[in-house]
Order: C-alpha cells, then structure tokens, then sequence
C-alpha cells in the first residue's frame, strides 16, 4: 500500500513542471516589469523624451534589482507566498494605475480604507475582475502549480549570492550612465517614482500600516473649551447649514464661468460664490477633517487631525445644538462627539439602492428637522454628490440634462462627451439641492435667522492628461482636484450687517478649506481665543459689534 501510495505521489509531481528557485525569480521579476508598469514606463517615456537609450538603460537596470529583489526573497515555503504576493498586488494597483491615472500614496491606501461596499462595488467591476485574473490570479496558479527546485541552505546562499552580486553591479552601472536624468525626473517629477509597480504601493501600504498602529492610543486634546454665543438677548433661534460637499470641481460650476447652465438655480438666488477656493487635499479622508480642523492646510496632518477636537467640538463647547449628517462614507472621526445620523443604509427605494442614496434623502428630513429647531443649530450634511466613476447614479432621471451621459462606472467605455455630461448632471442635482435648502430657510426667517455653507471636499479629473477621479498627492495634483466651489447664502438678519459690495470683493479673492472653521464661528457669533478673524471671509465685511 506504501508503495503505491509513494508511487502515486510521485507520478502526480512528474506531471508538474519544475523550476529552479534563481529561474522563477527572474521570471517573475521580468513579468512584474513588463505588464504592471504600463503607467511608469509611459510617464518614463515621456520625461526622458522618449530617448531610447536612456530608456534602455533604464529597464537594464529595474530587471537587475527587480530580480534581485526576487532571488533575495526566494526562501524555502515563503517563494510561492511572496510571489504570489508581488503578483496579485502589481495586478490590482496596475488597473487604478493604468486606468484611472493615480496613484496608490498612503492617503489614497487609507481613503480606501475607510470606504464602504457600495462605494467600492462601483470601482470593482467586470473589467477589473477580468484584468486581476490574466494578470493576477493565471500567474499566481502557475506560480502554486510548479514544483520550486531549492538547493541546501548553504549552497542556496552561494548561488543567490553569484546572481544578485553581478545584478547589483549591472543596476550601478545602468544608473551611473544616466545619474544626472534619473535625478532631475525623480526631483521634478514626484509621480514618477511613484508609479513604479508593485515597489511604491507595498512602500504606502506599510507607511499606513505604521501610521495607523501609532494612531491607535491617540488622546483627544480639548480645543476652544472658552467658546460661547455672544449675541443679543431675544433674537431669533440662529440656524446654519453647512454642506460638505463631494468631488465638486470649480471648473465645472457655471456660477464660475463655466460655460454650460449647471447652476441655473442658485443663480436665481441670492448667494454669494468664491471663486478662487483650494481644496486641503484631494481625497475625502485627508480634505474632510482638515476642513473642520483648525489647522491650516501646511500645518495639517493626519494624526494632528485625530489628537485635536474639531470645528463641532467647539460649537458644543459654545452651547449649540450640533449635528452631523452623512449621506457618505462617515465623518472620518469629526462628528464622534455630537449627534450623528447615516442615511444610506436607509431602507426608502425612492432615494436608495444597494447600500446608496441620492441626496434627495437629506431634503426629506430637512424640513421636519428646521420646524423643530428651537434654539442655535448648526446641521453639517455630508452629501454624495459628485462620486464617481458611477456618476450616472448620483442624479434622478429628471436631472438627466445634458446627453447622451455615461451609464456605467467603466468610464474607459464612455467618450469624454458622455462622461462630462453626466458629471455636469451630477452639478446641476447639487445646485438643485443647495437651492431647495436655501429656499427651506429663507420660508422659515419669520421664526428663525438662517445661513447656508457650501464646501466640496475636493475636485475631480475627467480625463485631462489622461487623470480620472480624484486622490493625486498634492503636490503634483492637477487644479481641477484642488479648485473647489464655495457658496454662501444669507439670511436677511445677516445680510443686514454686511457690506455688500465688500463681500463681492471678497469673493473674487483667494480663498481655502482654512476659512471654513472661523466662517462658522463669526456666523455663529461664537467667541473664543482659537477664532481668527482673519480666516473669517465676512470679518472685514461686517462691523466688529455685529451679531
């Protein structure tokens, strides 16, 4: 019995191929280069000005540390794991990469992260299955399926160490002969070193592991315990909706310039559009909380963000009824100490499907919410917005304007006509949203003196340079992920204490996410040590006694 079963065993290893641990290493490293690097080595051939020896060099030199970095790797029972590893990542980064233009940094690891299902289905679609099994899951079973010849351990270093020797020695040569290019393009293009697949997204991923282990025991620090509401005795219950905006470009609001009619409502109103606004960042997970931090955009960081109470911390210190709202992927942590509601697990099939809604769900609970209101209120509402790729579902069919849209989340099969338009339907909802709020407070100015904020969280590329979506560092992002719309809307009681045509001059003046904290202050009439006139866009428009 033994020996059949012995003789079995090994006639099913004779029917697999075998491989010696040195060759799959450069067979794997080779692989890597070739198909998850579609991006890098676009950018490379447009930075090194498409000169071919340079180029050369250059892959010379990557097939030399990539297979270094393999044959290094190449331990007896962690081979296959880490091969398959490598693979599966290049495979999976390669399609964000290759498709949409970005980056995998460690914002854009932790705005996945923190996303929901029915945001992520709208990114894992048909396409990406298909790519992730030719390029991910085909090579990953061949990798299972060969038998990996290992020689003794002391042999196995003698002969890793005849290879990657020589390899690292071709890779200092390759990069001594194009030292001077390999550093300008590093220097002056930061998304170049960037896209080098899987290296930089396995570099991001443990950077946020790391950050997110130390972030673990982090202690709120108080913020504007001082705060109060000066105002006048007997007034009216004050009330200020703030919209946070999604993925809303500037570029793309006619209040801006913008050629087509996407604000035809909010023009008819009578608000007041900034038109030169920066976003803090360019994903919803970096731009959120610095908008409700005090710190500016240079002074903000993650972590900062975490250890230090926010803008609705110190509107509950002031005493004001404090509300959050998400029709979203959560408050990244602002709202975990004041009222909070999530809507889109909603079950109401006239806004929501499959774990979204459109934001005509927060109009619905809008208007019993103001007729409640008895004291100073400030409702912050987080909106869906503008999110794509699926923007085809941000909107109802009434809001369908500008034609033929994208009706798909794989905007590669849409023309940039079809994409832009459905983009702009997504706008043109908002201004219908934003106009519905103003117009739900104005009704109320007999019982209550109401004011609206609105703020997108950050831009969005619609194929410009071949960039789609959001998240690219900051540092090299395009203007349409960074310039952002900002309105203001004023009740009658404010308008009364500002100077009109100052606040027109205002308006065309550069403004940021970094005025969104003292804004809400001076319109709140709270007073605290940690408020800055300043950052206040109405401060200078209004008398310094005004409330």
């Amino acid at each position: 019995m033994t020996t059949f079963t012995d003789g079995l065993t090994a006639a099913r290893r004779s029917l697999r191929p075998s491989i010696g641990a040195v060759s799959l290493s450069f067979v794997v490293a080779l692989f890597l280069l070739a198909t998850a690097n579609r991006s890098f080595w676009d950018k490379t051939a447009i930075y090194f000005s498409g000169t071919v020896g340079a180029m050369a060099f250059l892959a010379l030199g990557l097939a030399a540390l990539f297979s270094t970095i393999c044959i290094a790797v190449s331990v007896r029972f962690l081979t296959k794991p880490l091969f398959i590893f490598l693979i599966l990542t290049g495979a999976v980064a390669s399609w964000f990469m290759d498709r949409f233009g970005v980056l995998v940094s460690v914002e854009m690891i932790r705005n996945a992260a923190e996303t929901t299902s029915a945001e992520a289905s709208n990114l894992i679609t048909p396409a990406f299955a298909w790519h992730v099994a030719a390029f991910g899951l085909l090579p990953s079973f061949a990798v299972a399926w060969v038998r990996v010849e290992h020689r003794p351990f002391f042999a196995k270093a003698r002969r890793n160490t005849a290879f990657v020797v020589p390899l690292l020695l071709i890779a200092a040569v390759a990069a001594s002969m194009q030292m001077r290019l390999l550093i300008v393009t590093s220097r002056e293009h930061r998304d170049w070193l960037a896209s080098l697949n899987p290296v930089a997204p396995i570099v991001s991923a443990v950077r946020y592991a790391i950050s997110t282990k130390a972030e673990k025991n982090i202690v709120v620090q108080p913020l504007g315990a001082d705060a109060h509401v000066v105002a006048a005795a007997g007034r009216r219950p004050r009330v200020l909706v703030v919209v946070a905006g999604e993925t809303a470009r500037a570029d793309n609001f006619s209040l801006g310039g913008y050629p087509r009619p996407t604000n035809p409502e909010l023009a008819a109103r009578d608000i007041t559009y900034f038109s030169q606004t920066e976003s803090c960042g360019t994903a919803t997970a970096v731009s959120l909380p610095c908008m409700f931090s005090i710190y500016d955009r240079d002074g903000y960081s993650h972590r900062k963000g975490l250890e230090t109470e926010n803008l609705l911390d110190v509107l509950s210190h002031a005493g004001l009824a404090t509300e959050w709202w998400d029709n979203n992927t959560g408050s990244k942590g602002i709202a975990d100490r004041v009222t909070y509601h999530s809507l889109p697990a909603s079950p109401d099939s006239r806004f929501c499907t499959d774990g979204e809604c459109q934001d005509g769900i927060l109009l619905e609970r809008l208007v019993p919410w103001l007729d409640g209101v008895k004291t100073d209120s400030v409702l912050v509402i987080h909106q869906l917005g503008s999110h794509g790729p699926a923007y085809y579902e941000r909107y109802p069919d009434a809001y369908r304007r500008f034609q033929p849209d994208c009706r798909t989340a794989e905007v590669a099969d849409c023309s940039t006509e079809e994409i832009v338009n459905a983009y702009d339907n997504t706008i043109t909802y908002t201004d219908h949203f934003l106009s519905m709020i103003i117009d739900a407070l104005k009704t109320r100015e007999g019982r209550l003196d109401g004011a609206m904020i609105y703020m997108s969280d950050h831009g969005e590329s619609l194929g410009e340079n071949g960039l789609y979506l959001h998240g690219a560092p900051y540092l090299i992002a395009p203007k349409q992920q960074t310039h952002v719309p900002f309105v203001l809307w004023l009740g009658a009681q404010d308008k009364a204490t500002v100077d009109a045509a100052c606040l027109r001059q205002r308006a065309g003046e550069p403004a940021s996410h970094d005025n969104l904290f003292h804004t809400v202050l001076g319109l709140m009439s709270v007073a605290t040590t940690v408020y800055d006139p300043a950052l206040d866009v109405l401060s200078g428009c209004r008398p310094a006694a005004a409330t």
